[in-house]
């Protein structure tokens, strides 16, 4: 009989189940390089979870935001600001320049 793996208990938080697809996670992981060749059943649970948590995260700062705004829909500016107020989230910095950049264009340009 198969026993359960350490992460196992990753599957069922608090929220239920994983919601993210496993196959997608899986495949990303083999495209980040040509050295991985391999990969565990158990590795895509945990960087399901990891991406569930980060989603979580950047959400209820962001949220914040916006409630500083006195709105109650989350919107992309909400995300920017979240992002450059945070440290964690400096390796964003640049998608998020990159993106109110682009936003700013095609404002002006249907203008």
């Amino acid at each position: 009989m198969r026993q359960a793996g350490i992460y196992s208990g990753i599957l069922c938080g608090k929220n239920g189940p994983h919601s993210l697809p496993l196959s997608r996670i899986k495949k990303i992981m083999k495209q980040s390089g040509e050295d991985v060749k391999m990969i565990s059943c158990e590795a895509p649970l945990v960087f399901a979870k990891a991406c569930e948590l980060f989603i979580e995260e950047l959400t209820a700062r962001a949220y914040k935001v916006t409630m500083q705004g006195k709105r109650r829909t989350l919107q992309r500016e909400d995300i920017a600001a979240a992002v450059t107020a945070t440290d964690l989230f400096d390796f964003l910095l640049e998608m998020v320049s990159a993106s109110v950049i682009n936003d700013g264009r095609t404002a002006t340009e249907s203008t």
